[in-house]
Protein backbone atom coordinates (compact mmCIF):
# COMPACT_ATOMS: atom_id res chain seq x y z
CA UNK A 1 0.00 0.00 0.00
CA UNK A 2 1.11 3.28 -0.64
CA UNK A 3 0.53 6.13 1.85
CA UNK A 4 0.49 9.69 0.63
CA UNK A 5 0.45 13.22 2.77
CA UNK A 6 0.41 16.35 2.20
CA UNK A 7 0.06 19.96 3.08
CA UNK A 8 -0.69 23.41 1.29
CA UNK A 9 -0.95 26.72 2.93
CA UNK A 10 -3.05 29.97 1.31
CA UNK A 11 -4.42 33.10 2.50
CA UNK A 12 -7.13 33.00 4.21
CA UNK A 13 -9.28 34.81 2.28
CA UNK A 14 -8.29 32.04 -1.06
CA UNK A 15 -9.13 29.09 1.69
CA UNK A 16 -12.67 29.04 0.77
CA UNK A 17 -11.95 28.49 -3.21
CA UNK A 18 -9.12 26.38 -2.32
CA UNK A 19 -11.10 23.72 -0.58
CA UNK A 20 -13.39 23.62 -3.94
CA UNK A 21 -10.80 22.62 -5.63
CA UNK A 22 -9.53 20.24 -3.41
CA UNK A 23 -13.08 18.44 -2.82
CA UNK A 24 -13.39 18.07 -6.68
CA UNK A 25 -9.86 17.04 -6.49
CA UNK A 26 -10.76 14.20 -3.83
CA UNK A 27 -14.25 13.63 -5.20
CA UNK A 28 -12.74 12.29 -8.48
CA UNK A 29 -9.22 10.99 -6.94
CA UNK A 30 -11.71 8.40 -5.20
CA UNK A 31 -13.55 6.92 -8.27
CA UNK A 32 -9.49 5.79 -9.64
CA UNK A 33 -8.94 2.31 -9.70
CA UNK A 34 -6.99 1.76 -6.83
CA UNK A 35 -7.72 4.31 -4.62
CA UNK A 36 -7.86 3.08 -1.14
CA UNK A 37 -8.65 6.45 0.77
CA UNK A 38 -8.58 10.42 0.02
CA UNK A 39 -9.27 13.05 1.47
CA UNK A 40 -8.49 16.55 2.93
CA UNK A 41 -8.67 18.05 6.34
CA UNK A 42 -8.22 22.13 7.33
CA UNK A 43 -5.79 21.99 10.58
CA UNK A 44 -7.33 22.47 13.17
CA UNK A 45 -4.24 25.03 14.32
CA UNK A 46 -3.38 26.47 11.20
CA UNK A 47 -6.84 27.12 9.88
CA UNK A 48 -4.94 28.87 6.40
CA UNK A 49 -3.00 25.13 5.84
CA UNK A 50 -5.02 21.91 4.18
CA UNK A 51 -3.28 18.34 4.37
CA UNK A 52 -4.15 15.63 2.38
CA UNK A 53 -3.93 12.33 3.19
CA UNK A 54 -4.35 9.47 0.68
CA UNK A 55 -3.81 5.79 0.31
CA UNK A 56 -3.40 3.63 -2.73
CA UNK A 57 -3.05 0.07 -3.78
CA UNK A 58 -0.11 0.37 -5.15
CA UNK A 59 2.62 2.47 -6.66
CA UNK A 60 1.23 1.93 -10.24
CA UNK A 61 -2.27 2.94 -8.90
CA UNK A 62 -0.73 6.39 -8.02
CA UNK A 63 1.31 7.10 -10.76
CA UNK A 64 -1.81 6.44 -13.00
CA UNK A 65 -3.12 8.93 -10.85
CA UNK A 66 -0.52 11.67 -11.19
CA UNK A 67 -0.88 10.84 -14.85
CA UNK A 68 -4.77 11.69 -15.15
CA UNK A 69 -5.26 15.33 -16.55
CA UNK A 70 -7.33 16.28 -13.75
CA UNK A 71 -4.59 15.67 -11.38
CA UNK A 72 -2.26 18.05 -12.83
CA UNK A 73 -4.86 20.62 -13.31
CA UNK A 74 -5.13 20.72 -9.61
CA UNK A 75 -1.66 20.69 -9.09
CA UNK A 76 -1.63 23.90 -10.92
CA UNK A 77 -4.67 25.63 -9.43
CA UNK A 78 -2.97 24.45 -5.84
CA UNK A 79 0.18 26.52 -6.43
CA UNK A 80 -1.51 29.59 -7.41
CA UNK A 81 -2.95 29.68 -3.92
CA UNK A 82 -0.85 28.19 -2.04
CA UNK A 83 1.35 31.08 0.06
CA UNK A 84 4.48 28.52 0.62
CA UNK A 85 5.39 25.83 -1.69
CA UNK A 86 3.09 22.69 -1.35
CA UNK A 87 4.56 19.73 0.71
CA UNK A 88 3.73 15.74 -0.69
CA UNK A 89 5.09 12.58 1.19
CA UNK A 90 4.82 9.22 -0.33
CA UNK A 91 5.94 6.06 1.88
CA UNK A 92 5.17 2.42 1.19
CA UNK A 93 3.12 1.26 4.15
CA UNK A 94 1.67 -2.92 4.90
CA UNK A 95 -1.10 -2.71 7.23
CA UNK A 96 -1.13 -4.33 11.03
CA UNK A 97 1.68 -4.37 13.47
CA UNK A 98 4.55 -6.14 12.46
Amino acid sequence: MIIVWGSVETELENRDALLEQCTAHVQRSRTEPGCLEHGAYIDSENARRIVFFARWESAAALQTHFSVPGSAAFVAQLQSLATVEPVMKVYTASEGMT
